[in-house]
């Protein structure tokens, strides 16, 4: 992969290179520890999504506030908004007129598909070849720790020099955040902050880090295709009649031209980014075989973060093990849209369903149910926070940071910056291509979560330079 431009580093942001040195030394003997913690989470099977037992979330939180507490933070607590799954606020105060940071993470994790996928078991976590393979040992476990982990090489320091450090802890982010807004309106005064540091994302290649200074936000919807009262027999009334499943997908067929574009009308389109990316880079990544071609044209950057993309993530229609000799009454798919930076999610939701409204056969009734709406995001370039980032992971990776683009959405960014208009956000991450988060064998690979711990640790310390508000 190819880097961007980045501002020229300051080396003094985060202090010379004899203490970042010294503090790099004094980290190494708590990583081990760090680890063992992480693969104690990560045996918690800490899926938030509707049908799944909530006991693993309440005890994800349970474990994630006993670190925070033997991290020394002031005051520890588990919160919950009416029906929301329990997330963590660990505070130490700052003292007048020094700033707070607040820390992100989430202790929640996607399901993990058939665990006879996974080359072993997903929640029992086992490292092979320097990763940390488990579901939640990238996304975002991992980011609790380096959060845990900073705390206990610095805390002291921040401490006697009256830096505050708020880390909150959600549990229900990979569940779409449905109580987020109202949590942190709630918890405002507890949460209110100088500067975010989200630990959700992911860094440009293992040896590189990476600034995420754009997302990309989302929309779906569910449509379904209905063309019999009932189901009927294929062979005495096929032909006059096509069954759903059929018209479905001639119907989600149109939301692509013969490119691989995206056909829907109206949709916005952000300027291409300054950084590209290897397509043999890419394509290892992503699992493509080579002799598969890829969808769309331009810049792999620009498909992957500037523009929108859309993908059909789920269809109810009867199985192939199920299938009888009958026309399919009725069939729905989930329709998963991705937006740049500059799109509007309501929009952009109007968008979509016109499109399918417009393209609806004659031959059977379409109706669409609105879902999601994430707000995209784009960072301020050239804040101070921005450059003490930027110095702090160069330090740690002994390598300038990449600006980067993400393709992926973290919809509750926007919130944050709506209820905390005077905090500046930074969002950084442990994952790197490799990691799959979401994916089967999700990984961590170890040697970038030592680097992620110190460069927070740096950007802790050096945020004293930063300012704050008066207590």
């Amino acid at each position: 992969m190819s880097s961007s431009p980045v501002p020229e580093q300051n080396p003094d942001l985060t202090g010379d290179a004899a203490e970042i040195e010294a503090l790099r030394a004094r980290l190494e003997p708590l990583l081990p520890e760090a680890v063992e913690d992480l693969k104690d989470l990560v045996r918690i099977p800490s899926i938030a999504f509707p049908g799944h037992d909530r006991d693993p979330v309440h005890r994800s939180a349970e474990a994630v506030a006993e670190l925070l507490r033997g991290a020394g933070m002031d005051s520890v607590s588990i919160e919950s908004v009416g029906e929301g799954a329990p997330a963590v606020i660990g505070r130490s105060p700052a003292a007048d007129g020094r700033p707070t940071v607040l820390l992100y993470a989430h202790h929640d994790v996607q399901p993990t598909g058939d665990p006879a996928d996974w080359t072993t078991p997903p929640f029992e976590p086992v490292e092979r070849e320097g990763r940390l393979y488990g579901r939640g040992a990238a996304d975002d476990k991992a980011g609790v720790m380096a959060h845990v982990t900073a705390l206990r090489l610095v805390g002291e320091e921040l401490a006697r020099d009256g830096v505050g450090v708020t880390v909150f802890v959600e549990g229900e982010e990979e569940a779409g955040s449905p109580t987020f807004r109202p949590f942190i309106e709630a918890h405002r005064e507890a949460l209110a902050a100088d500067l975010i540091v989200v630990a959700d994302s992911a860094n440009w290649a293992v040896g590189t880090p990476a600034l995420t200074t754009s997302l990309r936000g989302v929309v779906d919807v569910v449509v379904e295709v209905r063309a019999l009262e009932h189901a009927v027999h294929s062979g005495l009334f096929g032909g006059p009649v096509l069954d759903a499943l059929t018209q479905l997908s001639r119907l989600l067929a149109t939301l692509h031209d013969e490119h691989g574009e995206v056909a829907v009308e109206g949709l916005v389109r952000a300027p291409d980014p300054a950084v590209d990316m290897d397509e043999a880079d890419f394509r290892r990544d992503a699992g493509v075989p080579d002799g598969h071609a890829l969808s769309g044209s331009g810049p792999l950057t620009a498909r992957l973060w500037a523009r929108p993309a859309l993908s059909v993530i789920g269809i109810d229609a009867p199985s192939v093990r199920d299938a009888s000799n009958t026309l399919v009454p009725v069939a729905r798919a989930k329709v998963s849209l991705r937006i740049p930076p500059g799109e509007s999610p309501d929009a952009a939701m109007e968008a979509l369903v016109g499109h399918l409204e417009r393209h609806a056969p004659a031959t059977a009734a379409v109706s669409v149910r609105r879902g999601e709406r994430g707000k995209p995001y784009s960072a301020s370039q050239g804040s101070p926070a921005m450059d003490l980032a930027r110095s702090a992971f160069a330090a740690s990776w002994r390598t300038p940071a990449v600006d980067t683009g993400l393709g992926g959405s973290i919809p509750f960014i926007a919130d944050l910056l709506e209820v905390f208009p005077a905090a500046e956000v930074l969002v950084t991450g442990v994952e790197d291509p490799e990691s799959r988060a979401h994916g089967i064998d999700e990984s961590l690979h170890l040697g970038e979560f030592g680097r992620v711990c110190l460069a927070e640790a740096l950007l802790l310390r050096g945020a004293g330079s930063l300012g704050g508000r008066p207590a």
